[in-house]
Protein backbone atom coordinates (compact mmCIF):
# COMPACT_ATOMS: atom_id res chain seq x y z
CA UNK A 1 0.00 0.00 0.00
CA UNK A 2 1.37 3.40 -0.99
CA UNK A 3 1.56 6.22 1.52
CA UNK A 4 -0.03 9.57 0.64
CA UNK A 5 2.18 11.53 -1.71
CA UNK A 6 4.31 8.54 -2.68
CA UNK A 7 4.54 7.38 -6.23
CA UNK A 8 2.53 4.28 -7.01
CA UNK A 9 4.30 2.08 -9.53
CA UNK A 10 2.44 1.71 -12.79
CA UNK A 11 1.27 -1.77 -13.72
CA UNK A 12 3.46 -3.75 -16.09
CA UNK A 13 2.31 -3.55 -19.71
CA UNK A 14 0.14 -6.37 -20.98
CA UNK A 15 -0.51 -7.54 -24.50
CA UNK A 16 0.69 -10.21 -26.86
CA UNK A 17 4.18 -10.03 -28.29
CA UNK A 18 3.95 -8.26 -31.64
CA UNK A 19 3.75 -10.56 -34.66
CA UNK A 20 6.95 -10.42 -36.70
CA UNK A 21 5.15 -9.77 -39.99
CA UNK A 22 3.19 -6.90 -38.43
CA UNK A 23 6.39 -5.36 -37.04
CA UNK A 24 8.02 -5.64 -40.46
CA UNK A 25 5.07 -3.95 -42.21
CA UNK A 26 4.96 -1.16 -39.61
CA UNK A 27 8.73 -0.62 -39.95
CA UNK A 28 8.40 -0.60 -43.74
CA UNK A 29 5.68 2.08 -43.59
CA UNK A 30 7.78 4.23 -41.24
CA UNK A 31 10.90 3.67 -43.34
CA UNK A 32 9.12 4.71 -46.52
CA UNK A 33 7.82 7.86 -44.81
CA UNK A 34 11.24 8.82 -43.43
CA UNK A 35 13.01 7.81 -46.64
CA UNK A 36 10.61 9.77 -48.82
CA UNK A 37 11.11 12.92 -46.77
CA UNK A 38 14.88 12.32 -46.78
CA UNK A 39 14.92 12.74 -50.57
CA UNK A 40 14.65 16.49 -50.00
CA UNK A 41 18.31 17.58 -49.73
CA UNK A 42 19.60 18.40 -46.23
CA UNK A 43 16.36 19.45 -44.48
CA UNK A 44 14.66 16.23 -45.57
CA UNK A 45 17.44 14.21 -43.99
CA UNK A 46 17.03 16.10 -40.73
CA UNK A 47 13.25 15.66 -40.74
CA UNK A 48 13.50 11.96 -41.68
CA UNK A 49 16.06 11.25 -38.96
CA UNK A 50 14.02 13.23 -36.41
CA UNK A 51 10.89 11.23 -37.28
CA UNK A 52 12.75 7.94 -36.78
CA UNK A 53 14.00 9.15 -33.38
CA UNK A 54 10.81 10.60 -31.87
CA UNK A 55 8.07 8.68 -33.71
CA UNK A 56 7.11 6.45 -30.77
CA UNK A 57 6.82 9.19 -28.17
CA UNK A 58 4.92 11.99 -29.86
CA UNK A 59 1.80 13.03 -28.01
CA UNK A 60 -0.20 13.66 -31.19
CA UNK A 61 -3.86 12.56 -31.23
CA UNK A 62 -3.78 10.56 -34.45
CA UNK A 63 -0.48 8.84 -33.54
CA UNK A 64 -1.25 8.13 -29.87
CA UNK A 65 2.42 7.87 -28.77
CA UNK A 66 3.39 5.45 -31.51
CA UNK A 67 4.63 5.69 -35.07
CA UNK A 68 2.28 6.01 -38.02
CA UNK A 69 3.24 2.49 -39.12
CA UNK A 70 2.52 1.02 -35.69
CA UNK A 71 -0.78 2.90 -35.48
CA UNK A 72 -1.92 1.55 -38.87
CA UNK A 73 -0.84 -2.02 -38.04
CA UNK A 74 -2.21 -1.90 -34.46
CA UNK A 75 1.04 -2.23 -32.57
CA UNK A 76 2.21 -0.22 -29.58
CA UNK A 77 5.63 0.26 -28.03
CA UNK A 78 5.33 0.14 -24.24
CA UNK A 79 7.72 0.87 -21.42
CA UNK A 80 8.40 -2.08 -19.13
CA UNK A 81 7.81 0.15 -16.10
CA UNK A 82 4.23 0.77 -17.30
CA UNK A 83 4.71 4.52 -17.76
CA UNK A 84 3.51 6.11 -21.02
CA UNK A 85 5.95 6.37 -23.90
CA UNK A 86 7.62 9.76 -24.16
CA UNK A 87 10.02 11.43 -26.56
CA UNK A 88 13.10 10.69 -24.42
CA UNK A 89 12.28 6.97 -24.34
CA UNK A 90 11.55 7.01 -28.07
CA UNK A 91 14.95 8.58 -28.78
CA UNK A 92 16.70 5.92 -26.66
CA UNK A 93 14.69 3.17 -28.35
CA UNK A 94 15.16 4.35 -31.94
CA UNK A 95 18.70 5.75 -31.89
CA UNK A 96 20.20 2.58 -33.41
CA UNK A 97 17.77 2.82 -36.34
CA UNK A 98 18.55 6.48 -36.95
CA UNK A 99 22.19 6.01 -37.96
CA UNK A 100 21.41 5.39 -41.64
CA UNK A 101 18.86 8.20 -41.80
CA UNK A 102 21.47 10.71 -40.60
CA UNK A 103 23.48 9.94 -43.75
CA UNK A 104 20.86 11.68 -45.89
CA UNK A 105 21.83 14.99 -44.26
CA UNK A 106 25.28 14.83 -45.86
CA UNK A 107 24.21 14.31 -49.49
CA UNK A 108 24.33 18.08 -50.01
CA UNK A 109 28.14 18.11 -49.51
CA UNK A 110 29.98 17.01 -52.68
CA UNK A 111 32.35 14.04 -52.53
CA UNK A 112 33.17 13.85 -48.78
CA UNK A 113 29.50 14.22 -47.89
CA UNK A 114 28.57 11.54 -50.39
CA UNK A 115 31.19 9.18 -48.96
CA UNK A 116 30.00 9.86 -45.40
CA UNK A 117 26.37 9.40 -46.44
CA UNK A 118 27.18 6.04 -48.03
CA UNK A 119 29.19 4.88 -45.00
CA UNK A 120 26.43 5.92 -42.60
CA UNK A 121 23.86 4.25 -44.84
CA UNK A 122 25.82 0.99 -44.85
CA UNK A 123 26.33 1.20 -41.09
CA UNK A 124 22.60 1.77 -40.69
CA UNK A 125 21.91 -1.28 -42.85
CA UNK A 126 24.16 -3.47 -40.69
CA UNK A 127 22.52 -2.15 -37.51
CA UNK A 128 19.04 -2.76 -38.98
CA UNK A 129 20.01 -6.36 -39.79
CA UNK A 130 21.31 -6.89 -36.24
CA UNK A 131 18.10 -5.38 -34.84
CA UNK A 132 15.98 -7.67 -37.06
CA UNK A 133 17.95 -10.74 -35.92
CA UNK A 134 17.38 -9.73 -32.29
CA UNK A 135 13.63 -9.39 -32.90
CA UNK A 136 13.67 -12.90 -34.39
CA UNK A 137 15.76 -14.52 -31.66
CA UNK A 138 14.66 -12.74 -28.47
CA UNK A 139 11.82 -14.46 -26.57
CA UNK A 140 9.94 -11.16 -26.22
CA UNK A 141 10.93 -9.86 -29.65
CA UNK A 142 13.01 -7.10 -28.08
CA UNK A 143 15.74 -5.54 -30.18
CA UNK A 144 18.82 -3.65 -28.99
CA UNK A 145 16.90 -0.35 -28.83
CA UNK A 146 14.12 -1.99 -26.79
CA UNK A 147 16.63 -3.33 -24.29
CA UNK A 148 18.42 0.01 -23.99
CA UNK A 149 15.14 1.91 -23.45
CA UNK A 150 13.41 -0.85 -21.41
CA UNK A 151 10.54 -1.20 -23.90
CA UNK A 152 8.81 -3.85 -25.97
CA UNK A 153 6.24 -3.87 -28.78
CA UNK A 154 2.82 -5.43 -28.24
CA UNK A 155 -0.32 -5.95 -30.30
CA UNK A 156 -3.35 -3.83 -29.44
CA UNK A 157 -6.99 -3.72 -30.51
CA UNK A 158 -7.02 -0.08 -31.66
Amino acid sequence: MATPGSAVPAPAPTGAKADLAKRFIAALIDGLLAGGVSLIPFIGGIVGAAYILVRDGLEVDFMDRRSIGKKLIKLRPVRLDGQPMDVATSVKRNFPLCIGAVGAIFWIIPVLGWILAILLGLTGLVVAIIEAVLVLTDAEGRRMGDKFAATKVIEVAD
